[in-house]
């Protein structure tokens, strides 16, 4: 693949501070604008690449904007404020950031230039109990977090240019790391607490490790032309699992686990549902990095992890 001049806005979070690092060992020419609120360094390992610019900014001011796009082939918009609970407590900024900045990309862009976008498969809120969610199946977030990135994607998908991942929950260590993910959080408590309590454990999600996240963009830049225009699930397709099913998946790593299920309680995030990824492993891309290897890695990199400043709740 020919060298490519990449921005990519919220370079510095969970999913940036793997893609970038990638972006830049396959030869592009990487610009990050990042406002760093989490007050991460996360891409200070790779600040010595000559390749590398980092600009630090809101990706929502079109001034700011305007200036780095005019330069890139490609954009990839990660900048978002991510997560129900993150959202709900900051709705005006979760619409701007979330929805507003793409709808913004959208107009800003030209036709020309690429743009590769991270959506998310809680879009499709409350599946039916053995129906599989594809791409062709209805929309119906239940959260202004799946809201404003269903609204997301559908303004990228009006450009013809354009890509959707529609990512299920991501899980696996990074340098800037957050616990709060389901599968991070759960394989934490497991090995800090020993013990995890469930709240509607029969509640399902489709799960995917953050480097095939990178690996599915790579695959998006590489095979542009042929994906281009269309939205496409990016999970394992051996995990649709319920969070009672993911807990004994842990509890096969970590056999002291107590799993417990509580009478009373609700979980906030109400989704539930099963994906079929046959869309996207069509086009030759099948994930290398299955769930209990994305377990091991996380009960290692816990050994170092001793607080709760790793998330965005």
């Amino acid at each position: 693949m020919d060298s490519q001049n990449i921005l990519v806005t919220g370079g510095a979070g969970y999913l940036g501070s793997i893609l970038v690092p990638t972006l830049l060992a396959e030869g592009h020419k990487v610009t990050v604008l990042d406002n760093f609120m989490f007050g991460q360094n996360s891409l200070g390992h790779v600040c010595v690449d000559e390749n590398l610019e980092i600009v630090r900014g809101d990706a929502r001011n079109e001034q700011t904007m305007r200036g780095l796009v005019k330069d890139a082939d490609t954009v990839i918009p990660l900048a978002a404020l991510v997560g129900a609970p993150l959202c709900a407590r900051d709705e005006a900024g979760a619409i701007s950031t979330n929805r507003d900045a793409i709808v913004m990309l959208g107009k800003i862009l030209s036709r020309e230039q690429r743009l590769l976008v991270p959506i998310t498969n809680s879009g499709y809120g409350v599946g039916s109990n053995s129906e599989y969610c594809t791409e062709e199946s209805p929309l119906r977030p239940i959260s202004l977090y799946g809201r404003t990135k269903v609204e997301a994607e559908a303004a990228a998908l009006e450009r013809e240019n354009s890509i959707s991942f529609r990512l299920a929950t991501v899980f696996g260590m990074a340098p800037r790391m957050r616990i709060d993910l389901l599968v991070n959080d759960f394989v934490y408590r497991a090995v800090m607490d020993r013990t995890i309590t469930l709240f509607e454990g029969h509640f399902r999600r489709n799960f995917i490790h953050i480097r095939d996240v990178t690996r599915a963009f790579l695959h998006g830049l590489e095979n542009f032309e042929r994906l281009a225009g269309e939205p496409y699930n990016v999970g394992l397709s051996d995990a649709n699992l319920s969070k009672v099913q993911l807990c004994e998946r842990i509890k096969a790593h970590v056999p002291e686990l107590v799993i417990l299920s509580a009478p009373i309680g609700e979980d906030p995030d109400k989704r539930d549902y099963i994906v079929s990824n046959d869309k996207i492993e069509a086009t030759g891309f099948m994930p290398q990095y299955s769930l209990d290897k994305g377990i091991v890695e996380l009960k290692k990199g816990f050994v170092m992890l001793r607080n709760a400043v790793y998330g965005n709740v």
